[in-house]
């Protein structure tokens, strides 16, 4: 091979590792959707032996800086925990603490949020879950936990 072919070749390959990578990343057209509101429902009060109570703040204007400028939470938005896809308890938004308190009912293993969006009318899912630990607390209004959150696929 000559230099110009190993140049062709070397340049073609990065052509479509970039493309590869990179396609799909408008992220502000990721964010919008047509996802109805959520229905999602809780446990009976029977079934909730133990709890443990979160204090979260979803931030997705920090977390999409270039995408969510004119973003805002409303009263329709949703925030719950789930263990698969259970629903273990639906947050409350606390205006003064500019966050959601979320009471979660026991589950073995771990928690998943999701969140609704009614702006973007779309469903988002935390990056990471955690361990659910009963009688305690994560995030205070000092502190609250903020969750990374990706769109629901």
């Amino acid at each position: 091979m000559t230099r110009k072919n190993i140049f062709v070749f070397i340049l073609c390959a990065f052509s479509a590792v970039t493309l590869v990578l990179f396609s799909g990343c408008d992220k502000k057209a990721s964010l919008n959707g047509n996802v109805a509101r959520p229905a999602w429902t809780v446990p009976a009060e029977t079934d909730m032996t133990s709890s443990m109570t979160t204090v979260i703040k979803v931030d997705l204007a920090a977390q999409y800086p270039d995408q969510t400028a004119d973003w805002q939470r409303t009263d329709d938005d949703l925030l719950a925990a789930f263990a698969g896809e259970k629903c273990l308890g639906i947050a409350k938004w606390v205006e003064e603490g500019n966050a959601y308190w979320l009471y979660i009912a026991s589950t073995d293993g771990y928690v998943t949020l999701k969140y609704y969006s009614a702006y973007y009318k779309n469903l988002f899912v935390a990056e990471d879950a955690f361990q659910y630990i009963n009688d305690t607390w994560k995030g205070t209004v000092a502190e609250p936990f903020i969750p990374q959150f990706v769109v629901a696929k």
